[in-house]
């Protein structure tokens, strides 16, 4: 067992709010743990200018952990300064929404998704792109035509795993991020198809069949991952 008593495959308690906002066609509050993140997507009847003409849509997104999302508080990005976590997070989560987006058949809009963090214990990044996605699919529903099939070709979730007193585990918390001698974040579709494997031996190095236990492991979270956002979503489930 666990410090928090999970055993090595479980998640923590996951919690997918949609329409959590009313400004945005697109807002989920996901929490996984102690972690909490508030997803919001807009869609503009426009795409970026190396863009026009092509048509073609466009997927970007922001990520920010806000002030009190931390204990020390952390400072403000002010003044367009981004420090480089938060550069590669939010292409991370950028990336992976675009993976199960037809681009040609959005046609020239642009969706922007908002990912800010309002509690950090481990897994933002993972719990961003998983609310994301839930905010992408009501955001389309929202903004097009009944009669037309949402531009997408796939759902898309993100967990960590990691390698914690000598085995794998799924979906870390802070403590035991700190404590991993490896830790790894998976970005799938929800039909096993890798999008993106970010992982990291923190001063260890890993195996080929501990690569394969960490692969496994956040396969089974993707699996339990993919079902919460279908049944957050109910009717509008796209597949």
């Amino acid at each position: 067992m666990r410090h928090d008593g999970r055993k090595k495959d479980a998640l923590r308690k996951i919690t997918i709010k949609r329409k959590y906002t009313r400004t945005t066609p697109g807002s989920v509050l996901i929490a996984a743990g102690g972690t909490r993140v508030l997803c919001t997507a807009s869609v503009e009847e426009d795409v970026p200018p190396w863009m026009a003409g092509k048509g073609k849509g466009w997927v970007t997104a922001e990520y920010n952990m806000l002030p009190g999302s931390t204990s020390p508080r952390k400072r403000r990005d002010r003044g367009g300064k981004i420090d480089g976590r938060t550069t590669e997070i939010q292409r991370l989560i950028g990336r992976s929404l675009r993976a199960v987006v037809d681009l040609e058949a959005l046609g020239e809009r642009m969706v922007t998704l908002d990912c800010d963090v309002l509690e950090a214990d481990g897994g933002t990044r993972t719990a961003s792109i998983t609310g994301a996605f839930v905010a992408l699919v009501d955001a389309l529903k929202a903004t097009g035509s009944r009669k037309e099939a949402l531009p997408l070709t796939g759902s898309i979730a993100a967990v960590s795993v990691g390698i914690v007193n000598g085995r794998a585990v799924l979906d870390l918390d802070y403590e035991e991020d700190a404590a991993a001698a490896v830790d790894m974040n998976v970005v799938m579709t929800g039909n096993n198809r890798f999008v993106e494997v970010q992982g990291t031996g923190e001063e260890a190095t890993f195996s080929e069949k501990e690569l394969a236990d960490l692969l496994r492991s956040a396969k089974i979270g993707i699996k339990q991952l993919t079902a919460l956002q279908q049944k957050a979503l109910g009717a509008n489930w796209p597949f």
